[in-house]
């Protein structure tokens, strides 16, 4: 879905635009490629997935590999989307039809269009824009799902965070990274592993020689799951890398591609695409005082409105803030200390909040304004420049740890739901690797 869809949710849209139609296609007479426990996928579909990731590399297609190959690619991951989404509607995750039109719209904003643009678009590209919501709203479950999943079984403890403190540089330098892998199955015999030796090899001679760059040998050559992306696994910091592989990549130059790395998956070559350097981290903080007169079923909305100013005139006629709001406020974050809400992002309190923040200065008291739970009533003490670049560092390094432990325990969640499931592929098998020139 070129452009569009690159950059509506992780780029995998343009798979899930294959899924969305498959109901209506049953009727009529199409050729299956895949039998996923009580499900199918079409032929239609996958050619239509392909088509679209072939549409991406049109400027460039000997990027990708032969289309057998990336037809397998494409399957594996149509399959495990579908396998996704079935649990998820068997776990009872859904997603609102409010919720999926404000993704929508973001997707147009991030794309700098109109809603009526997208649409265009959209058409242009041969997508029914209906196709396209059911897409989304396929993927936004999907990771909807994930997070719950993940967040039922992933904690982090401050201990946690004070050993990995102490042992790596949380918030150093970064780096990006790709990776191309030439997997091997488990038990792999010797000529397995002599075959995959050979491709490794033959890849790194064509790296050498300058015949293509790396996102291309991992988009033609790479068995892992970000194949498409041209290995792409982002921005980490150093702290973040896994112990195993920290030594080398640290030792490595932008640009520079390792030596082939043996390990459990297969023939692995790790690239460093760039490093940066962090700069100290610093947020506007505000100090204020206020007070809140909730609206209940024996206060109407216009009584705190006409309470909630009472006491705004009593307090800009002089009497102390503190001893009114410790008297009279319903927030019970702040009235015990009489009001005051310390130093906090401008976000904080909430979006009303944060506009009467924004608009008064130091010392100045609001009008009574309203929000989703009462009247407010706020004076704002002083703004600051706040250093989180330590706050940052712990935040990060949760961060880390949790994504560590997310990514093994949803990696597993994926493998068991894999083999749990049943599959049958019907494609036809390629009449050989793609395995380029040895040197």
């Amino acid at each position: 879905m070129k452009a569009v869809l690159q950059s509506a949710l992780a780029g995998l849209l343009i798979l899930c635009c294959a899924l969305a139609p498959a109901a209506a296609q049953t009727t009529t007479l199409d050729g299956i490629v895949a039998v996923v426990d009580e499900d199918v996928i079409l032929r239609s579909e996958l050619d239509r997935a392909v088509d679209n990731i072939m549409a991406r590399y049109a400027d460039n297609p000997q990027q990708l590999p032969p289309r057998p190959v990336l037809e397998r690619q494409v399957l594996d991951s149509l399959v495990l989307m579908r396998l996704q989404l079935a649990r998820a509607q068997e776990s009872g995750v859904r997603v609102a039809d409010a919720e999926l039109a404000q993704a929508a719209l973001s997707v147009a904003q991030r794309n700098q269009m109109t809603p009526d643009q997208l649409r265009m678009r959209l058409a242009q590209d041969g997508i029914p824009y209906e196709e396209f919501l059911s897409s989304l709203r396929d993927e936004m479950t999907i990771e909807r799902m994930r997070q719950s999943y993940v967040r039922s079984r992933v904690q982090v403890s401050e201990t946690e965070i004070d050993q990995l403190l102490s042992v790596r540089d949380v918030g150093g330098t970064e780096v990006q990274l790709a990776n191309l892998l030439v997997a091997l199955p488990d038990g792999a015999t010797p000529d397995q592993i002599a075959t995959a030796k050979r491709k490794i090899d033959g890849i790194v001679e064509l790296l050498r020689k300058g015949e293509m760059d790396f996102a291309a040998a991992a988009i033609r050559y790479s068995d892992a799951p970000n194949a498409l992306d041209g290995g792409d696994l982002g921005w980490r910091s150093y702290d973040a890398l896994p112990p195993a592989f920290a030594p080398l990549i640290q030792s490595m130059q932008p640009g520079q591609t390792s030596e082939p790395i043996r390990g459990p998956s297969g023939f692995q070559l790790i690239h460093v695409a760039g490093t940066r350097e962090p700069g100290r981290q610093t947020i506007q903080e505000y100090s204020a005082h206020g007070l809140l007169i909730r609206v209940t079923p024996t206060l109407n909305d216009e009584a705190a409105r006409q309470k909630a100013q009472e006491l705004r005139d009593r307090i800009a006629n002089g009497e102390d803030f503190a001893a009114i709001a410790k008297a009279e406020s319903d927030d019970t974050l702040s009235r015990g200390d009489g009001g005051n809400m310390g130093w906090f992002p401008v976000n904080a309190w909430g979006t009303a909040v944060a506009a009467q923040l924004q608009a008064l200065p130091d010392g100045g008291l609001s009008q009574p304004f309203r929000s989703d739970v009462g009247w407010h009533v706020i004076r704002r003490d002083g703004v600051r420049e706040a250093d989180v670049t330590e706050q940052n560092r712990r935040n990060q390094a949760r961060e880390i740890i949790a994504q560590r432990k997310a990514e093994e325990e949803f990696d597993r969640f994926l493998r068991q739901m894999r083999s749990e499931a049943y599959f049958e592929s019907r494609l036809e098998a390629p009449a050989a690797p793609a395995t380029p020139p040895a040197g």
